[in-house]
């Protein structure tokens, strides 16, 4: 009885999540994809800028490490400025009698 209960539960969590992927639409599943590739090579990239850390292989001053991060801090916010500016426009809707 407890095999069926979880197996129905289940089946149901299969039939949800295909429902869910076949209606997306194909933006959505595009943006997943190429969105999903690049956040997770900025991810490995930061960790690769991470092993040059290592002070018995580089040298390196605070100064340096600072203008890395200012750097990379200012394309951070250039990118989320461009989503917020994005979403922004779809939100507007300007005036309007009631």
């Amino acid at each position: 009885m407890y095999i069926l209960k979880l197996l129905i539960i289940f089946a149901a969590y299969l039939t949800f999540n295909t429902y869910i992927f076949m209606n997306k639409t194909p933006k959505r599943q595009r943006f997943e994809k190429v969105a999903g590739n690049r956040v997770q090579r900025i991810i490995t990239t930061l960790q690769l800028l991470g092993n040059c850390s290592n002070r018995n292989n580089y040298e390196y001053t605070e100064s340096d490490v600072e203008l890395m991060f200012s750097e990379i801090s200012k394309a951070l916010k250039d990118a989320r400025a461009a989503y917020t500016g994005e979403l922004n426009k779809a939100n507007k809707q300007g005036f309007m009698f009631k």
